[in-house]
């Protein structure tokens, strides 16, 4: 279990490292979209928006459909709720360190106005 949790956030996480990508997801966010015609918004080739398309699906962020010549992206099965999870473990765990580093300063402070001059070193 663990080991598929990881490849399944390793793989959103890759898809969504490339603004084209998370570009395509917001895109398709409002609308289905052909890949001819996300090809066209993001000014690039059809083999190029496959090959991008190709990422989300693996990552199952997007799901195609070929109806005649034409294939359609919708969003997929997928609702990014193990990695809204996960960042918010990992926000959890960085404001519980800003806090505490937030005290050592705030009780350095205090000690330097206590001595009446900052420690140096």
């Amino acid at each position: 279990m663990v080991q598929f949790f990881d490849a399944r956030l390793d793989a959103s996480f890759a898809a969504l490292s490339d603004v084209t990508r998370r570009g395509v997801m917001e895109r398709l966010g409002r609308a289905d979209a052909s890949i001819t015609d996300l090809a066209e918004a993001f000014h690039m080739t059809l083999t190029g928006m496959r090959k991008h398309v190709g990422v989300l699906e693996q990552a199952e962020l997007v799901t195609t459909r070929k109806v005649g010549r034409v294939r359609t992206c919708t969003l997929g099965p997928r609702r990014l709720e193990d990695e809204t999870a996960w960042i918010e473990r990992q926000r959890r765990l960085w404001d519980a360190r800003f806090d505490a580093l937030e005290q050592v300063v705030a009780e350095r402070r205090r000690k330097e106005q206590h001595d009446g001059h900052p420690k140096r070193g």
